[in-house]
């Protein structure tokens, strides 16, 4: 064999393994199994996973909300998915809230997620009907509104709300 391919042939090699080096730098994967996950991701084929957000769904409908969080999470490991991120901001609302007070934690990490909603899509306007906030900004208001401390907070007529 020539020797010249075999020149050709190693600096073949060596551009492919430095753009593999460079997009395992790039991407920053946690494991192996997150190195397909992030391949997707820059190669413009990722999805969720429809199954996944189905148990989501019924978990969330049944007020089972870490459950929920959890199959969201399996659902969009890259928390790309505008709808997924919504619903998971809803439900650290729904979990957080109560008729005395509410939790801040879970308000503060909803806030993160509703955030995230809003990087993805700033136009997102759910069309699930039984849902009363429709949008991030809805949510986000409610949670920041809940964080505060105000005199309405001291109101006994307070304990007849609802939640959304």
């Amino acid at each position: 064999m020539n020797e010249k391919y075999f020149h050709i042939f190693g600096i073949a090699i060596t551009f492919i393994g430095l753009a593999f080096v460079s997009f395992l730098y790039v991407s920053e994967p946690r494991s192996l199994a997150e190195v397909s996950t992030k391949g997707q991701v820059v190669f413009g084929t990722y999805a969720i996973d429809k199954a996944e957000f189905e148990r989501g769904l019924a978990s969330f409908y049944k007020d089972e909300f870490p459950a929920a969080r959890a199959a969201f999470d399996r659902a969009d490991p890259e928390k790309r998915d505008a709808k997924i991120q919504f619903y998971t901001a809803y439900s650290f609302y729904r979990q957080g809230w109560g008729r005395f007070s509410n939790d801040d934690t879970l308000f503060m990490s909803g806030i993160a997620a509703v955030n995230n909603v809003i990087a993805l899509d700033p136009d997102f306007r759910t069309a699930d009907e039984t849902l009363i906030m429709k949008t991030p900004f809805d949510v986000k208001n409610e949670m920041e509104e809940g964080l505060k401390i105000t005199a309405s907070d001291f109101n006994p007529l307070r304990l007849t709300r609802e939640r959304k």
